[in-house]
């Protein structure tokens, strides 16, 4: 059997020389998005705009990792409170049976290091993470564009498909369906991604959250999320294992493209913490208090230590895009 490769701090970024200026277009569209969208639902982000639910959570992380895990959040063993956003992906604020992208961002808290912004100390390290394994495409530039044509309904996205595929629009929109109509179980029973990297001291990892005890679909359950993880909770403590998988080369692993999956077979993923979220109240006054304040809460994988900074060309447009995100919702 041939030997897995190591993981290697060979990686590297390719900035273009644009990318200011691109960045900034971008983040000027998702603002005008995000006021419309606004407009019609209420004040609200501009992707994953219909918060599901708010848990209160916590992570261990573990003893006796390899040197090559053991940097930032991961350095020492320890147990962190955490907050975790369950979320629909749209800009809108749709019903749960409506295919979609799923959301399961934690904000690990009692954390404090130089942040990944360069702006000081950082309070917390944000994972953002989806229920798919990459991004749809390589780099920014065709999200945004989709996205921002999308969110203006159905014949402005075909008429966008047609103008910048030609006759590979079909393909693209066959591919695109069946990203967002793959069968989705519910939170406590699928596995979520950050889809992107992240660095972990010199090296680049991606991180995988793996449900350790997986509940099995509830009747009912794709017309309402919130419902059917609540149902589960009433029953047990949901715990999930926090992976990473480290880069080795380029070819195989890339940095700077976000559609191309990092296989297990060359990268396989190392469990670095566990995630508990226990049985909790969800209609009580303080509940619904915290579920507010998970809502105002900045989740953005840029509110992080220097040790975990995004890498790539999509991590690096959604620094800029949630900045100007915030501001348009007052979380900054």
């Amino acid at each position: 059997m041939a030997k897995k490769p190591k993981p290697s701090t060979a990686w590297k970024e390719l900035i273009a020389q644009d990318e200011a200026e691109r960045f900034a277009a971008y983040a000027a569209q998702f603002a005008e998005l995000q006021k419309r969208k606004s407009h019609r639902f209420g004040t609200g982000r501009a992707l994953h705009r219909k918060q599901l639910l708010a848990l209160k959570a916590s992570l261990v992380v573990l003893a006796n990792l390899p040197a090559h895990a053991r940097h930032g959040l991961f350095a020492r063993a320890g147990r962190h409170d955490a907050w975790v956003r369950l979320s629909n992906g749209g800009t809108d604020r749709a019903p749960d049976r409506r295919p979609d992208v799923r959301g399961f961002s934690i904000k690990v808290l009692e954390v404090k290091g130089p942040g990944a912004l360069g702006h000081g100390d950082t309070l917390a390290q944000d994972f953002t993470l989806i229920n798919q394994e990459v991004f749809a495409f390589p780099k920014s530039d065709e999200f945004v564009a989709l996205v921002v044509a999308a969110s203006n309904g159905v014949a402005a996205l075909l008429k966008h498909m047609v103008r910048r595929y030609g006759f590979g629009a079909l393909g693209r929109l066959r591919k695109m369906a069946a990203t967002f109509k793959k069968p989705f179980k519910g939170f406590a029973s699928e596995s979520v991604f950050s889809a992107a990297p992240i660095a972990c001291g010199p090296y680049a990892v991606r991180v995988r959250l793996r449900p350790v005890n997986p509940g099995a679909p509830l009747p009912g359950a794709s017309a309402d999320w919130a419902a059917d993880l609540r149902a589960h909770l009433a029953e047990r403590v949901l715990g999930y294992e926090l992976q990473l998988q480290f880069f080795v080369d380029e070819q195989r692993t890339p940095i700077e493209d976000a559609s191309v999956n990092w296989s297990e077979e060359v990268a396989p993923y190392l469990t670095v913490a566990r995630l508990s979220i226990a049985q909790q109240e969800f209609d009580s006054e303080a509940a619904q208090l915290f579920a507010a304040q998970v809502e105002a809460a900045k989740f953005d994988p840029w509110e992080a230590l220097a040790e975990h900074r995004p890498l790539g060309d999509v991590m690096r447009a959604r620094k800029v895009v949630y900045f100007e995100s915030q501001k348009g919702r007052g979380a900054v």
